[in-house]
């Protein structure tokens, strides 16, 4: 355990002692290098690179660890398997990581056990970049959420999700900000709860239309209650361009892409992301209107949203596209329709198409 944060690495095929040297570049979603120093006579050093988010538990092959947490990890990790790591594993990279409820064990990170104080700590969400999300509950009188993610993942910006929910506030049903801090481990953010289930709680992965047709009505209602002219703060197609061409520097390209884009060469992608269509609407959008940041009342009826952290002027079909998308991701597909038809528009294959590489690229 190093100051605020213990190990990342399961028992077994990875070793904890020695030292290791973080090469960090520009995002946490490219290459980190790791060497190991001084390693013991009955291992054998390794540099080990991998293109992901720090966080991520990447499925496992013989002699190999999940590696999980974030990136201020000074912990030295030992390599005892000649393996190739999945990372590097063309059947691991088959689909892209995506967020997800945990499923095992999960490590609290020492700032949410002192902001818990007496209340139970829940882990309830894990991000794609290792952010994790835990509920407090049972000693104080309400209930509040922690979102956590390690120093070092710079796609994360939690004090910036802090303006966006309190300036949302007033027009939109957002959670309350309580309070955000930051140390040399990493940046939190604790809100009030609303009341509502997450669209993807198996109550609603049990009725996907229900839940479909709520997150095309909450969106249209988002869309429709947020001053543009007010908005202090954009998610332009310029913007989103410039952390595409971040990720290709990084050297992230077509096997990291959805399914749907991977047929596409990296020049062909970035020639499409590079020609936008015409806008159809200038809207405040969410910024991340997956399926997991819509809440529902427990009779279906759209509730809140969350996770605004990208909140920012654009094109509807910035939301729009991937909060159809992600249906698929989270109920299978069948569901797209349900969501264009709540939010009240028919689908328009040409900015579905861009906006969901550009999702996928920057």
């Amino acid at each position: 355990m190093t100051g605020g944060m213990r190990t990342f690495a399961t028992p077994g095929p990875w070793r904890a002692g020695n030292e290791v040297i973080l090469t960090e570049p520009s995002s946490a979603r490219s290459s980190w290098s790791r060497q190991v120093l001084s390693p013991t006579a009955a291992s054998k050093p390794c540099r080990l690179s991998f293109r992901a988010a720090c966080g991520v538990v990447f499925p496992l092959s013989p002699g190999w660890a999940r590696v999980r947490g974030g990136v201020s990890l000074c912990r030295s990790l030992t390599r005892l398997s000649s393996a190739p790591p999945p990372w590097e594993d063309p059947v691991s990279m088959s689909r892209p990581v995506i967020s997800e409820i945990p499923a095992g064990p999960v490590t609290v990170p020492a700032v949410v056990t002192a902001l818990a104080d007496d209340d139970t700590v829940t882990p309830v969400w894990r991000n794609e970049l290792g952010g994790l999300t835990f509920r407090l509950e049972g000693g104080h009188e309400d209930v509040r959420y922690v979102k956590w993610v390690a120093a070092g993942t710079p796609e994360i910006d939690l004090p910036g999700e802090a303006e966006r929910l309190t300036w949302a506030r007033r027009w939109a049903t957002v959670p309350r900000v309580v309070e955000h801090g930051t140390d040399a481990y990493g940046t939190w953010l604790v809100t009030a709860a609303l009341p509502g289930r997450s669209a993807v709680d198996p109550r609603w992965i049990a009725d996907p239309p229900t839940a479909a047709a709520a997150i095309g009505r909450g969106l249209r209602l988002l869309h429709d209650a947020l001053p543009v002219e007010q908005c202090p703060f954009n998610w332009s197609i310029d913007r989103r361009l410039a952390r595409a061409d971040e990720r290709i520097a990084d050297g992230e390209g077509p096997a990291g892409w959805f399914p749907e884009h991977r047929h596409l060469g990296l020049a062909e992608a970035r020639a499409r992301i590079g020609d936008p269509p015409a806008i159809d609407r200038l809207v405040v959008c969410h910024g991340d209107a997956c399926v997991p940041n819509t809440l529902l009342h427990d009779d279906g009826v759209f509730a809140a949203h969350v996770d605004l952290g990208s909140l920012g002027v654009a094109d509807r079909w910035a939301d729009l596209a991937v909060a159809a998308w992600s249906t698929e991701w989270n109920y299978g597909p069948g569901y797209d329709g349900v969501v264009y038809d709540a939010y009240g528009i028919a689908p328009d294959p040409e900015r579905i198409a861009y906006y969901r590489l550009l999702w996928d690229m920057a």
